[in-house]
């Protein structure tokens, strides 16, 4: 009889555990960071070194973004000027303001908008990125 009490016991803490980790994960993952899988050779050798054989699991934090946060040097998700429906993970090499000199865009140099960010991908001529593009919006 005392085990089926602690096996109530058990159950109740486990579900009411449950239903406060859920929306607190949730609610994380949607308004600071999220998590994720760097596939491609875009960003080698920093991420995913090994290729599409072992692809990178990162964390991306959204808090900066919004807070327009973001520096020189940092690794951004943006949605994909190909494909909407993608995200592509770059790193930040001009900043609004910036004056940068491309690899192949169609003008030698850029003056990054405000507003805008210019990426690249680490692995380059490997990587569909602001040389391709120009510069992303933040």
């Amino acid at each position: 009889m005392a085990q089926t009490g602690f096996g109530r016991r058990y159950f109740k803490a486990f579900v009411s555990g449950f239903f406060v980790a859920v929306p607190v994960t949730v609610t994380v993952l949607d308004r600071l960071a999220y998590v994720a899988r760097v596939e491609g050779a875009s960003m080698q050798p920093s991420l995913n070194p090994d290729g599409e054989s072992s692809p990178d699991v990162v964390l991306l934090n959204r808090w900066s973004v919004r807070n327009y946060q973001v520096q020189r040097g940092d690794i951004v998700s943006v949605l994909s000027p190909k494909d909407p429906q993608q995200k592509i993970i770059k790193r930040v090499i001009g900043i609004e303001g910036d004056f940068i000199k491309t690899l192949g865009y169609k003008n030698r140099y850029v003056r990054v908008p405000d507003g805008h960010l210019w990426i690249e991908g680490d692995h380059h001529g490997h990587s569909f990125d602001s040389n391709t593009f120009g510069p992303r919006i933040l």
